[in-house]
């Protein structure tokens, strides 16, 4: 749910939401600082928000391993195919 839709309820109910000290601090901060926003929504643009055309693209599957990667380390163990035998 929104911030405000729950902010709008709780006025409603008479409901008191919690707010942590950091959260408040942040609310503060950027009330007093709007430019951190903006700067904050040109850094996540640079690294995150990408359109399909400016991703990497995806690696090739020809080297993806087919059972964790490191079935040719191990060497099948001479013992562990016989079965013990019963009399």
């Amino acid at each position: 749910m929104p911030s405000d839709l729950l902010q709008a309820l709780g006025r409603f109910f008479g409901w008191h939401s919690y707010q942590s000290d950091y959260t408040k601090f942040m609310n503060d901060y950027l009330a007093r600082h709007p430019e951190e926003i903006d700067s904050h929504r040109e850094g996540r643009a640079a690294w995150w928000d990408k359109g399909p055309d400016e991703r990497a693209p995806v690696p090739s599957m020809r080297h993806a391993p087919k059972s964790g990667g490191n079935e040719h380390t191990f060497a099948p163990d001479d013992n562990s195919a016989e079965a013990p035998k019963e009399d």
